[in-house]
């Protein structure tokens, strides 16, 4: 599952003090991008003890970088022109296209079909295929922090972003057909994180309290389960994601715990199917618990985590995702001091999920030897290296063509009539042609002024 973040929260360029601006996992979890203040990454996720740099970039500052599946297009924006969203060729070392928007841009999500980028008060959706503008969707409730979620499965994509800028309002609008399903009312105090399954046909949800997690079927928008992160304390949720078959969802915070609950099926008369001591537990806690008072009650209802993992250090940012690794079950967590950490999951059992490998992303590991002794068995992954930018893919000399798009109406993406300035093409035929990989754009780029789109 697609999950991403940046320094000081997503879409955040200025925070100070971190050692990358953003990390992110592809849809499918296959590839973890990472962003420093040298340039991007992009790691392979296909072994547990080895981590493959297959791409290293030089442009300086990003702070959202998107990889479409395992294709080479990549999207890219830097602190240095944060309203520019760039989109590449990466393997080709070539420019597709670059769009400006109004303000700053905060996010960026994408699958076969759709490109959405958030801005504060306003979201423009792009048909992938072509980067045709389809929709902006105006005076959106504040949303400094460019939360939202689009579901992998593009024959539904579905968008969800905050409805309320107070309160954790969800808006579910379908970027196919562009129009809003549902409005779910999900939390008391404002939303902090959102993230669908692969089938779109869940959503969870996290308020900036950061104590309940709450599953809702989409497109009705029902709640399907509530589960309970903790009841001591406020935390920051800064990921939430599914596992591929959807039966599990992972939430990291700046804790040092990162939880994974189970979603269990109910019978035909709403009631666990399963038969343990636990579920029997549950049911008669269940049935005490309307005899208590609401808070009490909800409190006894509600679901724990089916595994946790502890993580060493507290405090900082991290994001999360649930895979299947060599046919196996794992979490994978990156953490804001440049560490990839994966974890075996027991899918029966559950529990304190077992650290498979440690990888540095970045720099040296000085206190290997420190950490070796403090992890028991415990040996830590070799520094990755990567071939450099320039050795890799070769740009081109000539500069690109600029063109612009004008006269949009309001249902066709920007103000009406307003310009998209600065709308550019890499100069040459620029195509997504990966053998055995989806194109996510079918059409080429004349050299030759225009701008306009050219079926192949």
């Amino acid at each position: 599952m697609e999950t991403g973040d940046c320094a000081d929260g997503p879409g955040g360029p200025d925070a100070p003090g971190m050692q990358f601006g953003c990390a992110s996992f592809n849809q499918d979890s296959t590839s973890l991008a990472l962003g420093t203040k040298t340039g991007y990454k992009l790691f392979s996720l296909t072994m547990v003890e080895m981590l493959d740099c297959i791409h290293e970039s030089e442009t300086p500052d990003v702070y959202i970088v998107e990889r479409l599946f395992s294709s080479s297009l990549v999207v890219v924006v830097s602190t240095a022109m944060p309203q520019r969203m760039n989109v590449y060729h990466f393997k080709k070392g070539t420019e597709i296209c670059n769009y400006s928007y109004p303000n700053s841009i905060l996010a960026v999500k994408l699958n076969r079909h759709r490109l959405v980028v958030c801005l504060d008060e306003s979201i423009y959706i792009h048909n992938i295929k072509d980067m045709k503008l389809l929709k902006t969707l105006l005076n959106t409730p504040s949303n400094p922090s460019g939360l939202c979620a689009l579901s992998i499965n593009h024959s539904n994509s579905y968008l969800a972003y905050p409805g309320s800028a107070t309160i954790g309002e969800i808006v579910v609008y379908d970027a196919n057909n562009l129009n809003t399903v549902t409005m779910i009312p999900a939390h008391d105090s404002p939303l902090a994180a959102l993230a669908f399954n692969a089938s779109a046909t869940k959503l969870a949800s996290a308020s900036e309290r950061g104590t309940v997690i709450r599953v809702f079927s989409i497109p009705e928008g029902l709640r399907l389960f509530e589960f309970r992160r903790g009841m001591k304390r406020y935390v920051n949720i800064s990921s939430l994601s599914f596992s591929p078959d959807g039966q599990f969802l992972c939430a990291s915070s700046n804790t040092e715990t990162v939880h994974i609950f189970k979603l269990d099926p109910l019978g035909p008369s709403g009631e666990d199917e399963t038969g343990t001591w636990t579920a029997y537990v549950g049911k008669m806690f269940s049935a005490a618990s309307s005899y208590l008072p609401a808070p009490v009650s909800g409190m006894m209802s509600q679901d724990r985590a089916f595994a946790t993992v502890h993580l060493v250090t507290s405090g900082q940012r991290n994001i999360c995702t649930l895979a299947m690794i060599q046919k196996l079950p794992r979490l994978l967590v990156a953490t804001a001091d440049g560490q990839l950490f994966i974890y075996n999951v027991d899918p029966l059992d559950g529990g304190e999920c077992m650290l498979a490998h440690k990888h540095r992303l970045f720099g040296t590991d000085d206190d290997q030897d420190e950490v070796a002794k403090t992890e028991g068995s415990e040996v830590p992954g070799p520094v990755q290296t990567c071939p450099s930018y320039a050795a890799t893919a070769a740009l081109p000399a000539s500069g690109p063509v600029t063109a612009t798009l004008t006269g949009y109406s309001e249902d066709g993406g920007a103000k009406k009539g307003e310009v998209i300035p600065e709308h550019e093409f890499a100069a040459g035929p620029v195509c997504l042609d990966d053998e055995n990989e989806f194109p996510p754009i079918n059409w080429c780029r004349g050299g030759t002024g225009g701008g306009q789109a050219r079926p192949s």
